[in-house]
């Protein structure tokens, strides 16, 4: 659907999808259309702190770091600043770049950590521990944002955060299931149970109000002296080594507690690399996302290459996803054999964006029939090394969360960030507030050979795929979702129902999903499997779905599309995760 026709296509949608149910505590609006700045997360306070920041004269950058602040509060399972991410940033030039700040393993970490006995531990036991814990990167990762393009300090950006910590915010429905899933694991922490669970040892109920002036000292102390002296030395620090290398826990926990080997060295030596973005060509249109240590934009990019050479993809709806599966299946195979930390792994980044090998790929894809099995990686190193055999994806439940910020000067920011699974490794680092990530069980721990197997001071392969789109050197799209493994599948497939199938920016979003991830199976939303296409796919091609485990939500996009006129449609999910929150600094039709 071309850009030119979107806005009356557009108002139609947001009329239909305004009244959908908002999350208890909070009224949420999924879509807007306005002028002078835009953001889409998945919080009401979030968006709005975000939007003040810019009609109050700060840049999509001030107004991102601001609004992560608020989500590091509100959604603790998701995010904070005791986990990591990756920041895709236009400025206002055009010039993109992207910003490392993924979690580091220890120095003193090797292939056999996560081992015992002479095996790798299952993943609970792995997670649910000190071990699990990397160096985080997010408050260095918002300082260097700051410092390089933002107008604002951290001290300044971290404040709205500040409040909502202090003064609290109210339990809704997904938050309280998101407690419940981590099973009694919170019970056996009591910083973290003195925040999340009721006096009986039960998760908050729906409509009581979190408060956490433990964090909100936090967000002081590093707003005051900066990440490098407030974060990465100090109290803060120590307390983050205490809490790795001896979970505090109950003198008698329900569950075993590995200890990881973090040390204040490697706190200190921690950094936040900037790094030229993926970029690909398709139908017109530049898309960059995020290079490795992230798979996000290689997967995306090689399926996109992969699909593009299809003329006529995009005519037949049922076809056009048959393909985008078989895609996906493809890029799969070779993201899970070849992407990992390049400062330790050789990424044939070249080859598997180049259009010669999206073409040897396309070919093995049987217009037909589905594949259903677990495909062999390709070779994209032009012959010049062995190919590898694939590996398995990243383990489920994880969480994440995504927000994207568009400013009326044409600084625009797309940025995930996460503590990895549903809470985290479950422990809240006493006397500051925030829970750590398990981010190391995103290595192949279980391997001492693959690319990204576990080694001290490696950053573990990630699916998190910010994106920012453009037509002509201007910007066309800013898209972003969580949901671990399943992230490329959901940015593409929101990408290809807006740019190929006909659908305008909401209804893509909207639209349920099913996610390839090179397996005999494919997993999919149930109103996807139940839809007329899905069930053409099943019958007429082959393809083998599963439901999604429950709630059975594939991602949550939050996404800004650049209309005509100056104009800027902010669009967020109507009801997956309790739906998201999308605003414009000045409204308009």
């Amino acid at each position: 659907m071309r850009r030119s026709a979107g806005l009356l296509a557009v108002a139609a949608v947001i009329t239909a999808l305004a009244s959908a149910p908002a999350a208890q505590g909070a009224e949420k609006t999924p879509t807007a259309v306005g002028r002078d700045g835009a953001a889409a997360t998945v919080d009401t306070l979030a968006t709005k702190a975000a939007i003040r920041t810019l009609d109050r004269g700060g840049n999509a950058v001030d107004a991102a770091v601001t609004a992560a602040g608020v989500l590091g509060v509100v959604e603790p399972f998701s995010c904070g600043i005791g986990g990591g991410g990756f920041m895709v940033i236009r400025d206002r030039k055009g010039n993109i770049t992207t910003i490392d700040h993924r979690e580091k393993a220890p120095a003193a970490m090797n292939e056999t950590s996560f081992w015992q006995n002479g095996t790798s531990l299952a993943f609970d036991p792995a997670r649910y521990s000190g071990m699990s814990a990397g160096v985080p990167g997010t408050a260095l990762g918002w300082e260097r944002a700051l410092d390089r393009y933002g107008t604002i300090s951290l001290r300044r950006a971290l404040k709205p955060g500040q409040r909502v910590a202090r003064r609290g915010f109210v339990v809704d429905q997904v938050f309280r299931d998101q407690i419940a899933g981590n099973g009694t694991y919170f019970n056996d922490v009591p910083s973290t149970a003195a925040l999340y669970l009721d006096a009986n040892g039960q998760p908050l109920a729906v409509g009581s109000r979190v408060r956490n002036p433990d964090l909100a000292k936090t967000y002081a102390r590093v707003g005051r002296l900066g990440a490098e002296q407030g974060f990465y030395r100090g109290p803060i620090a120590q307390a983050i080594v205490d809490a790795t290398t001896d979970p505090p826990t109950v003198a008698q926990p329900a569950h075993p507690w590995l200890p990881g080997v973090m040390t204040l060295d490697d706190l200190r030596a921690y950094t936040a690399p900037f790094r030229a973005p993926t970029k690909i060509s398709y139908r017109g249109l530049d898309v960059y996302g995020m290079g490795p240590p992230s798979s996000g934009g290689t997967t995306d990019g090689e399926a996109l290459n992969i699909l593009e050479g299809y003329r006529d993809f995009g005519r037949d709806r049922v076809l056009s996803l048959h393909r985008y599966l078989e895609a996906s299946r493809l890029a799969y195979a070779d993201r899970n054999a070849y992407l990992a930390d390049p400062a330790f792994f050789d990424v044939p980044l070249r080859g598997l964006l180049s259009d010669s090998f999206a073409a040897e790929r396309r070919a093995l894809i049987d217009d037909e029939q589905a594949n259903n099995a677990t495909v062999p990686a390709g070779n994209p190193r032009d012959n010049s090394g062995p190919a590898r055999t694939t590996a398995t994806v990243s383990h489920p439940n994880q969480s994440t969360t995504h927000l994207s910020v568009a400013d009326r000067k044409g600084n625009v920011v797309s940025y995930t960030f996460t503590i990895e699974s549903i809470g985290g490794n479950a422990i809240v680092v006493p006397g500051w507030g925030f829970l750590l990530n398990n981010e190391l069980t995103d290595f192949n721990y279980d391997s001492t050979t693959h690319p990204n197997r576990v080694q001290g001071g490696k950053r573990p392969r990630s699916s998190m795929a910010p994106t920012i789109v453009q037509r002509h050197g201007k910007p066309f799209l800013a898209i972003g979702s969580p949901g671990g493994s399943q992230i490329p599948t959901t940015v593409l497939q929101t990408f290809i129902n807006r740019v190929d199938l006909g659908m305008t920016l909401p209804q893509a979003i909207a639209a349920p999903r099913a996610s390839q991830r090179n397996g005999p199976t494919t997993t999919a939303e149930p109103a996807f499997i139940s839809s007329r296409e899905g069930q053409r796919l099943a019958g007429e091609y082959g393809h083998a779905f599963v439901p999604q485990a429950p709630p059975g939500e594939i991602g949550v996009i939050a996404a800004i599309e650049f209309l005509r006129g100056g104009k800027f449609l902010a669009a967020t999910e109507p009801t997956r995760r309790g739906g998201g929150s999308a605003m414009v600094v000045r409204a308009s039709r």
